[in-house]
């Protein structure tokens, strides 16, 4: 990975390499909780706020906060009797979807190279678009499971990546922060390699939210989406000679010889599963139900256009769904302040 780090620009750069460097070394001295920052310590925080951690750890690019460097595809949605069993939202009460997916790499920073271990996790975000005009928005990405339990957590998460840069002293704010936030070094140190392909993994919706059915009932739901193409990841020796804009080409070249699907299912919780804490993924014990298939079937045909004015709003919901998890609301109200920064 280290060898990738010098072509990423300005002072994110610093940032990526810091947070490269200590995935590297993570818990072989922890710091103790107590030189740690902790969440009391921080006031709490705005949708602003996070968007203004996300730049400290990832520089300003007028672009997105996070997620930055992606691709956009067009498709289709076919939802399956058994998501109408769950749900009274409109997008599965019946017939075919246009959707509009965006496949991205992690960070803020446009250019991060593909095979470089800080573009995990990659981002799948989903569109379809419901008749009327409405739509209903989907944001996941390649782990299961979230790296803090709040997005006050995550701020500072995010801080302590921008202030451990190249020259920061030992311990670092990322060193401190990891000591006493095991599940957030847990994230950071056991993610995939990159995959070869973004059509090659799989992708959690780690917010949870509440499905209500024709009879009034709940039933309380996580999201994911696993690949038709099975789930492949690139070697060390493949990793060594990837090109930095793999993924893009790769998933041109896929699009344009078939069809891209994924299988949408919904991992219902049960009694105990806890679900306003993302960083803690539920046992795979739990069923999942079929949602229905994503079948994405062309490559955008304007990539710059149609990226500028693409928002995802997942707190954005209609009748038959709920927010469980309090951090969706906190992303509906950070995302749209990001994507007037980058008009």
């Amino acid at each position: 990975m280290a060898h990738l780090i010098p072509t990423l620009r300005r002072r994110s750069s610093n940032a990526v390499h810091a947070l490269v460097a200590c995935v590297a070394v993570v818990g072989a001295q922890p710091a103790s909780s107590a030189d740690a920052t902790s969440s009391k310590d921080e006031h709490p925080q705005t949708p602003a706020d996070l968007v203004e951690a996300l730049h400290t750890a990832f520089g300003v690019h007028h672009a997105r906060a996070v997620h930055a460097k992606g691709v956009i595809l067009q498709g289709t949605f076919t939802p399956s009797p058994e998501g109408r069993q769950l749900t009274t939202a409109p997008a599965f009460a019946g017939g075919t979807l246009p959707v509009t997916a965006r496949f991205s790499d992690f960070t803020g920073i446009p250019d991060i190279p593909d095979a470089t271990g800080a573009a995990n996790p990659r981002g799948f975000a989903i569109k379809l678009h419901v008749a009327g005009g409405g739509s209903l928005d989907i944001v996941t990405h390649s782990f299961n499971g979230f790296p803090t339990r709040t997005s006050d957590e995550f701020a500072q998460l995010l801080r302590s990546i921008g202030t451990s840069g190249d020259g920061a002293a030992k311990p670092t704010d990322l060193d401190r922060f990891l000591g006493s936030h095991p599940i957030a070094a847990t994230f950071l140190t056991t993610q995939k390699p990159p995959p070869q392909s973004y059509a090659t993994s799989p992708y959690f919706g780690v917010n949870a939210f509440g499905f209500i059915d024709a009879k009034g009932r709940r039933h309380d739901v996580r999201y994911r989406f696993v690949p038709a193409a099975g789930e492949h990841w690139l070697d060390p020796a493949a990793i060594k000679a990837a090109s930095p804009d793999y993924l893009q080409a790769e998933i041109r070249k896929r699009v344009a010889s078939g069809t891209i699907e994924f299988t949408w299912y919904a991992q219902l919780a049960q009694p105990g599963d806890v679900l306003d804490d993302p960083s803690i993924a539920w046992p795979e014990s739990r069923r999942l139900v079929k949602l229905g298939t994503v079948t994405l079937t062309s490559l955008d045909a304007e990539q710059d256009k149609t990226d500028k004015g693409l928002l995802f709003l997942p707190g954005q919901l209609p009748q038959g769904i709920e927010i469980d998890d309090p951090m969706i609301a906190m992303r509906n109200a950070a995302y749209p302040i990001s994507f007037g920064a980058r008009q």
